[in-house]
């Protein structure tokens, strides 16, 4: 049953809210600014409308993907990072809600997520609810809505593990007008340049081979008037007979585009 007046506060029973250690509280703080892989986050209905688990369940299809920010659901709390609680707190689900809560392991975030996990919602004045999460739990981030929508909860936790923050300190650099990128190897002609890169990569793989033609192009532009000399030079150092042999067709690659051009 619901009711239209305010409750005395004396009437209402109060819920003891567990306290963490010093220590938790410290390794959390670590956790919240420099976790640096993937987490792993654990929901809890504490008593809603289903409205809210919808929304998560959206958030982590391939439509919105928070995997791609290393974000992951587990079936467990005892692997998990992050615990959401969804709805409101709940006189039946209090019990299992800081059963799950001890099974995480510390130090963990916890979100309250949407009005009702956030509040209470429109059940906050039920006979049977205590009001929102933060009765029982010190909530970290609050992601509101009724429900709150995908890119919302992305937000939340991208806010829970620091991510806007690393977006903040990101420095973005103005092209002035009239200023240009160097060319490399501005002396050899462009047709030769992306044929040896080309082949490089053929054979080395793509970072590997351009790597490599980043080497033989260095060589090639040092050897002044005799082409050859610093790229034979370079091929005689090298250790490695793989790397040798690659260094070889760039050779040959050259000749083959020096005869071209003659012609």
């Amino acid at each position: 049953m619901l009711i239209d007046r305010e409750v005395s506060g004396q009437l209402q029973h109060k819920l003891d809210k567990i306290t963490l250690d010093e220590s938790i509280v410290k390794a959390k703080a670590a956790l919240l600014n420099d976790i640096k892989r993937s987490i792993y986050l654990y929901r809890v209905d504490c008593g809603g409308c289903n409205g809210c688990e919808i929304e998560i369940f959206s958030t982590i299809t391939p439509i919105y993907d928070t995997e791609r920010f290393g974000i992951k659901n587990t079936p467990s709390p005892r692997h998990a990072d992050i615990m959401v609680y969804t709805g409101s707190m709940t006189r039946l689900m209090r019990l299992p809600a800081i059963r799950a809560y001890q099974g995480a392991p510390d130090p963990k975030i916890v979100v309250s997520y949407g009005s009702c996990g956030c509040t209470g919602g429109i059940f906050h004045d039920n006979y049977c609810v205590w009001g929102g999460t933060d009765n029982l739990f010190d909530v970290d981030v609050y992601i509101p809505g009724c429900p709150p929508s995908p890119p919302q909860t992305i937000y939340g936790f991208a806010m829970a593990l620091g991510l806007l923050g690393q977006k903040l300190k990101h420095t973005e650099i103005t092209e002035v007008p009239g200023e240009q990128v160097p060319i490399r190897f501005e002396t050899i002609p462009y047709k030769v340049r992306t044929a040896l890169e080309r082949k490089a990569r053929l054979l080395s793989g793509y970072r590997s081979g351009k790597d490599l033609s980043d080497e033989f192009m260095t060589a090639l532009a040092l050897g002044g008037t005799d082409v050859f000399a610093g790229i034979d030079a370079l091929i005689a150092a090298q250790d490695d007979p793989r790397k040798k042999e690659v260094l070889g067709e760039l050779k040959a690659e050259l000749k083959t585009q020096l005869a071209s051009q003659e012609l």
